[in-house]
């Protein structure tokens, strides 16, 4: 019984051994991860095997244990921290966010209501009302964090259909007159569909609007797909814009779709799930115009803002909103306050304390420290598509961030061949989408750790598996 109680609740000198071999042996293999390959090499039946005999009958060490994870992690991922994976938004957190997990771990905080954990449920307060009035939203502005950009948008829905007609939080979506429509653009993310499917309002309640050639939603297409729904007897509820596209970086005319929301009378959300880290640039902001105009916004700290996975956020100019969409009272909770208890304003009800992580990062960096962050990402991809034109290349979007949607010259080899070259020979990750309808090789940099020297390395790379 003791060995059992000291392997999972060891004392205080036992726990700092294990925890200085522990960061031992994770800066080992980071090192190792970043001088070696961005694609999986694991050999799965082996680890399959391993894996199998770990029924749990007999303990095991803890450094074993804990040393054969990180060995399988190391060589069974695509590793999002090698600075030259130019993928999706994981990028390497900063070191503020990895310290913060660590001691958000040790102090466990349940921060659901204010009275069990009220500095942590502060702290979170005070970065959203930060970054909610950075981006310029009202005084009285709120939110929360979230688990990532899906809760966010699900939550903006939520309080839109709230807001729209008070009886949906009693009878749904039956309360409606005619169907309720959520308006994206094509390029949006389409979380969208199973945001409307989760909120009982069905699929095809979603509008995906027209873009404009340029990966931006059309305002024109928008306006006449209103009018069209409203001829129907069909019920406008919410504009989705995004503010960075997943695929190119792009933006949709913010202050156009603010001036349809006001008109119409239904919520402006605005999905910054990545691009919304430029707030924190004054030279580069400019791209998110009108962002302010917004009854809520989505930004993922866990892409660009570099913070571990799993930190979204949730920012609104109607905090009261929140309250009418999730409140609830039950006697085993030990307060029902709706200005500072994110149970009754928030999905979720038990909750880690993620904010920390932006927070100690912010604290440790300041505005000016992500400004230069998020510039510099934009440098390299410029300094990218500089050389790949020069290589008879052609970038097909015209981003304010860092994505950089590419097309090989004539003759070169198809845009799907150019992608498995690059992954499978395992120097650099890239991807293949579609912009436009167009078929292209996209690359995106929010790792910090990234260089002109990786760039430089890709664009050669690229170029070859063009030739081949």
């Amino acid at each position: 019984m003791n060995d059992a109680r000291d392997a999972l609740f060891p004392q205080i000198d036992r726990r700092s051994t294990l925890a200085a071999r522990l960061d031992e042996r994770l800066g080992a293999a980071l090192a190792s991860v970043a001088a070696g390959s961005v694609s999986p090499i694991l050999d799965m039946p082996k680890f399959r095997a391993e894996l199998a005999s770990m029924d749990f009958a007999t303990p095991r060490g803890i450094e074993s244990v804990y040393g054969w994870v990180i060995d399988s992690l190391r060589d069974g991922q695509v590793h999002t921290t090698h600075p030259r994976y130019y993928g999706l938004f994981n990028p390497a957190p900063t070191f503020p966010s990895e310290i913060a997990d660590r001691i958000a771990a040790a102090f466990n905080p349940q921060i659901c209501v204010w009275s069990h954990a009220p500095a942590a449920v502060e702290i979170e307060a005070h970065v959203i009302r930060q970054l909610a009035l950075r981006l310029g939203l009202p005084d009285d502005c709120g939110g929360h964090f979230t688990s990532g950009g899906s809760e966010a948008n699900h939550t903006a829905a939520i309080c839109a259909l709230t807001r729209a007609l008070p009886e949906f939080a009693q009878r749904g979506a039956r309360s409606f007159r005619g169907h309720p429509r959520l308006y994206a653009s094509k390029e949006s993310h389409l979380a969208w569909l199973k945001i409307a499917h989760e909120s009982g309002i069905g699929r095809r309640a979603v509008v995906l609007v027209d873009t404009d050639g340029a990966g931006r939603m059309d305002a024109d297409a928008l306006r006449r797909a209103l009018a069209s729904d409203l001829d129907a007897g069909n019920q406008p509820v919410m504009i989705a814009a995004t503010a960075g596209t997943t695929n190119a970086g792009m933006v949709d005319p913010l202050r156009e779709c603010a001036a349809l929301a006001r008109e119409h009378r239904i919520w402006l959300h605005v999905d910054a799930a990545w691009g919304g880290a430029l707030v924190a640039s004054d030279r580069l902001r400019a791209a998110l115009d009108g962002i302010g105009l917004a009854d809520s916004v989505t930004i993922d700290a866990h892409k660009w803002f570099a913070a571990t996975m799993g930190t979204g956020m949730f920012l609104t100019a109607h905090p009261d909103v929140l309250a009418d969409a999730f409140h609830v009272s039950t006697s085993y909770m030990p307060s029902n306050d709706q200005s500072v208890d994110l149970y009754v304003n928030s999905m979720q009800w038990s909750r880690r304390f993620i904010g920390l992580r932006l927070f100690l990062a912010l604290a440790t960096a300041g505005w000016q420290g992500f400004a230069e962050h998020v510039e510099r990402s934009v440098a390299l991809i410029d300094r990218m598509n500089t050389a790949m034109i020069g290589r008879g290349w052609r970038v097909a979007n015209e981003s304010d961030m860092a994505v950089s949607c590419l097309v090989p010259p004539d003759g070169g080899a198809e845009v799907a061949s150019i992608v498995a070259t690059i992954v499978d020979g395992g120097a650099h990750w890239v991807s293949m989408t579609r912009f436009e309808g167009e078929p292209v090789v996209r690359a995106c940099i929010t790792n910090g750790r990234t260089n002109e020297t990786d760039v430089d390395a890709l664009s050669v790379a690229l170029a070859k598996a063009a030739e081949s």
